[in-house]
């Protein structure tokens, strides 16, 4: 049937019937089945090869005459444009998974851009967490709901939940960098993070002296490798990161100047200092011909790994079972602040490159106004008592 596609010829068709548009050439609609609902198409010749073209349902919500008539008149200016729709409509269809495509991110990108330990983590969290939720999606398709869907079944795990929208938003915006999405198509970016709690274990000095005595005691009985009760007192005295202490090895260290410089660390290049008590464990320990490290591993070469089951045995012997390694990196640093060290120096024996970092420490220092306070007032109260004469007389305001 040939006449112009309106509404109510196309509320009059019959399953089986078909019309082709007067106004636009190609453009038809076809009422297959009974029960089903009419469908626009446009059929025309690409380079000598007769093509068809869907379009979508008629109906309210979905394709209207006009409307169908104007996609057509699109498609065929493309057309004429060279573009080759089919090929492009079956690349889209196929689309790259969200799967494939993080496979790529993790090999093309972070491999050459992130930390190796960040890279571990990524992938941990990429295998765990994201591809089942995501991975089988194709990546043009990823979309807030799914994004925000992932984030809520993680709200029990808060700081794991925004480290895997981080996640998910770094691989959608290199996605848009090398053009596989839109850009500013980056739908991770609207979701809001969860509130994190930092967790902040500072040791007492009888706590100190608990682990010092667990220690000693694993040492003396042999209940612990030596090497891991090195590492403790390390981290204790030089308030290193674990890694930095892990990775340590004897070319590196000068036990003249005690300060060893790491070409890279989370931060990137820092000194690492060592102090008096920090040097004296390293002279006590042996040094391999077959391993540079000076905790070195069970194989040639390699650093110590599988420091946790260790540590949990110091703990409890300690009876602080609560205590993390990174904890005793607070220690070092929230005892050198409570000795009056300044919150700069302390950043600098740590490795901050962000003085915001450090400021975590800064209620644990001495309060410089109290302490002029203090200052001021025992003058005074010396001056009434006759025992102090240096109080500074005022000079009468001139009027």
């Amino acid at each position: 049937m040939l006449t112009r596609i309106t509404t109510a010829t196309v509320n009059a068709m019959k399953p089986g019937d078909v019309i082709f548009d007067t106004e636009v050439r190609g453009l038809f609609i076809r009422h297959r089945a009974e029960g089903g609902v009419p469908h626009y198409y446009l059929k025309t010749r690409v380079k000598r090869v007769q093509r068809v073209f869907a379009i979508g349902r008629h109906g309210r919500g979905h394709w209207t005459p006009e409307a169908a008539r104007r996609e057509a008149v699109r498609i065929l200016g493309l057309i004429r444009d060279g573009r080759d729709l089919h090929a492009e409509r079956a690349e889209e269809k196929a689309g790259t998974a969200f799967a494939v495509f993080a496979e790529r991110y993790l090999t093309d990108y972070a491999a050459n851009h992130h930390k190796p330990r960040t890279l571990a983590e990524e992938t941990r969290l990429l295998r765990l967490h994201v591809l089942p939720a995501l991975g089988p999606i194709r990546l043009r398709e990823i979309a807030r709901p799914e994004i925000a869907r992932l984030h809520a079944r993680l709200s029990a795990k808060p700081v794991t939940a925004n480290r895997v929208i981080a996640l998910v938003s770094s691989i959608l915006g290199w996605a848009e960098k090398v053009g596989e999405r839109p850009v500013g198509s980056n739908p991770a970016r609207a979701i809001e993070h969860y509130p994190e709690k930092a967790r902040e274990r500072y040791l007492t000095g009888e706590e100190l002296q608990r682990l010092g005595e667990a220690l000693a005691r694993a040492e003396t009985e042999g209940l612990v490798d030596w090497r891991f009760i090195a590492m403790v007192r390390l981290l204790l005295f030089s308030g290193a990161r674990l890694s930095e202490i892990l990775g340590l090895t004897w070319p590196q260290v000068d036990t003249t100047s005690g300060v060893v410089r790491l070409a890279d660390s989370k931060t990137g290049a820092k000194n690492l200092f060592l102090p008096a008590p920090a040097l004296a464990v390293l002279g006590g320990l042996p040094r391999l011909a077959d391993n540079p490290h000076v905790l070195p591993g069970d194989r040639p070469g390699a650093p110590l790994v599988g420091v946790q089951k260790p540590w949990q045995r110091i703990r409890r012997l300690a009876g602080l079972p609560d205590l993390r390694l990174h904890d005793l990196r607070h220690a070092f640093a929230s005892v050198a602040v409570q000795g009056g060290e300044s919150l700069f120096i302390v950043g600098k024996l740590l490795g901050h490159s962000q003085a915001t970092t450090t400021q975590r420490y800064a209620h644990l220092a001495p309060d410089p106004a109290l302490a002029a306070a203090e200052r001021a007032a025992a003058r005074i109260g010396a001056a009434m008592t006759g025992e102090g004469g240096d109080v500074v007389r005022m000079r009468k305001s001139r009027r």
